[in-house]
């Protein structure tokens, strides 16, 4: 070997060749070192993978989908290459139990990106804050103080009285014949309570005379995929195709539109505590220093900006594809209307103990949250140590996707996987609350989305309305076999083509 060596590199001169000889030794040394400790290690089965690319050819545009048909044939738990990242792709309720329960706090972090980084405040927020001390306070904040019960409640009238312009709105378009753009008009009920609620008014533009929708769109768009995240010498791609310029102009926009909310509340009167929004309750904690952790305004923009994305585009997804399935199965439809109905009878308003007694009406809602989940991977998560899960060793740094849309239609635990079927819910104690891990929307552990009753009190709310005051049918010459269900790409997943739907209004 040393002769072989001598003479390969004989011409060069003594200090290069002794260099040269011990860095390949140390190089072979460290192969075999991996080598031999990648054979002690009990990795989870994967696919084979690329050079560079490793398993990202294979996520398609419909991850959740794609990732399924892989966990077919490879199993629940699953490792993938992501460019550099490797990834943990959990497709069963036990192994979801077991990162979100047995280790919950060992996959307590979450993924960073430059692109998030920028758009998130350095992660001055709650939903994408690594886990520590900033972090349970945020999350404190917002459980004890905009998010409680007792706050919920106290927008009552924001959602009654934004469900009554929805169907004002709707009426309006029954009068003419011409089907309603049920997609159309649910994002903009959404819309209009969350920013009630967290802003204070609706209808707002920015200082640019954007609609704040069409940017809170390009802020959910941004927040997909980028290459740099995956593959970071090729993060060149996002600056050539002018993704970095857009994150620049839509972070610089936010910061602008909340920075005059923010200025605008300053300046006005205090508002009594049963008036006041969420900016008014993050000022007020700032002020009188209520949570005992000092906030500044950055991490209030970040709070708010959380609430907004998190509180419009999942919320009107849910209903989306709930009035989607109804109109693909009337007899479900029937049956809901008649028990909304019968429970509201000739009242024009429905109230929250109404809605307490609509139990087919909320098996129609999980049902929606188990086939339909708005964020089928949820949100990523990322291991903070090493840690053995079911016999397989999983690296500190590990990304992990807990893939719901599969969880919800998991043979082993659903009859009927594959059927939009909410009867199963009429007996059934299963919930979507994080306890019960075959139903996981809002996901689980001390990373579970704060926001369930915020969401799913305007989600009934707006659906039990529209059950109650019109007869909804498809437009003429589309029968229910033939409505479309093509999911869009992203995030969250909404319909690819809008929901349209006659209205015929109910009287009693």
């Amino acid at each position: 070997m040393w002769n072989f060596l001598t003479q390969f590199f004989g011409h060069y001169n003594g200090t290069s060749f002794s260099l040269t000889v011990s860095l390949i030794f140390i190089a072979l040394t460290l192969i075999i070192f991996l080598f031999n400790s990648s054979q002690k290690k009990s990795l989870p089965p994967s696919p084979p993978t690329l050079p560079i690319i490793g398993n990202l050819h294979q996520l398609g545009f419909h991850p959740h989908r794609s990732l399924r048909s892989m966990a077919q044939t490879h199993g629940p738990i699953m490792l993938l290459h992501l460019g550099t990242l490797p990834t943990l792709v959990i497709s069963s309720a036990e192994m979801a139990r077991e990162v979100m329960k047995a280790n919950d706090l060992v996959f307590s972090d979450r993924p960073t990106s430059r692109i998030s980084k920028k758009l998130l405040y350095d992660y001055k927020d709650i939903a994408g804050a690594p886990y520590g001390e900033y972090w349970r306070q945020m999350k404190g904040i917002s459980v004890v103080h905009l998010l409680s019960s007792k706050r919920v409640q106290s927008f009552n009238n924001v959602r009654e009285e934004e469900t009554a312009c929805m169907i004002e709105k709707i009426q309006k378009s029954s009068d003419s014949s011409s089907p309603v753009n049920l997609s159309e008009v649910l994002a903009a009920l959404t819309n209009d309570v969350v920013c009630r609620v967290a802003l204070g008014r609706k209808q707002i533009t920015t200082k640019q005379g954007r609609k704040f929708e069409e940017l809170l769109g390009d802020f959910v768009e941004l927040m997909g995929f980028n290459f740099g995240s995956y593959i970071p010498w090729l993060s060149w791609i996002d600056q050539a195709n002018g993704v970095n310029a857009k994150v620049e102009r839509v972070a610089k926009e936010l910061d602008d539109f909340l920075d005059g909310i923010i200025e605008a509340h300053m300046c006005n009167e205090p508002r009594g505590e049963d008036n006041k929004d969420f900016v008014d309750v993050l000022l007020s904690i700032q002020k009188e220093n209520m949570s005992g952790f000092p906030i500044d305004l950055t991490s209030i923009k970040a709070i708010i900006l959380d609430v907004l994305a998190a509180g419009t585009d999942s919320t009107y997804t849910l209903l989306e594809w709930a009035m989607t399935e109804l109109l693909k199965h009337p007899g479900m439809m029937k049956k809901v209307q008649s028990e909304v109905r019968e429970i509201v009878n000739e009242r024009s308003v429905i109230t929250a103990n109404d809605l307490e007694r609509m139990l087919y009406l909320k098996a129609i809602m999980k049902e929606t949250f188990r086939f339909h989940p708005p964020l089928p991977l949820l949100v990523p998560r990322v291991s903070t140590q090493d840690v053995r899960i079911k016999g397989y060793d999983i690296a500190t740094g590990t990304q992990a996707i807990i893939n719901a849309w599969a969880i919800g239609r998991d043979p082993a635990v659903w009859d009927r996987a594959e059927e939009f079927w909410p009867e199963r819910f009429l007996n059934s104690s299963v919930d979507y609350r994080g306890h019960d891990f075959q139903l996981l929307p809002f996901g689980g552990g001390r990373r579970i989305c704060p926001g369930i009753q915020f969401a799913t009190s305007l989600e009934e709310l707006a659906l039990a309305n529209l059950l109650h005051k019109f007869d909804w049918a498809l437009p003429d010459g589309v029968k229910e076999d033939d409505l479309d269900m093509t999911e869009s790409v992203g995030l969250t997943v909404h319909r690819k083509f809008p929901l349209l739907a006659v209205a015929t209004p109910h009287f009693h």
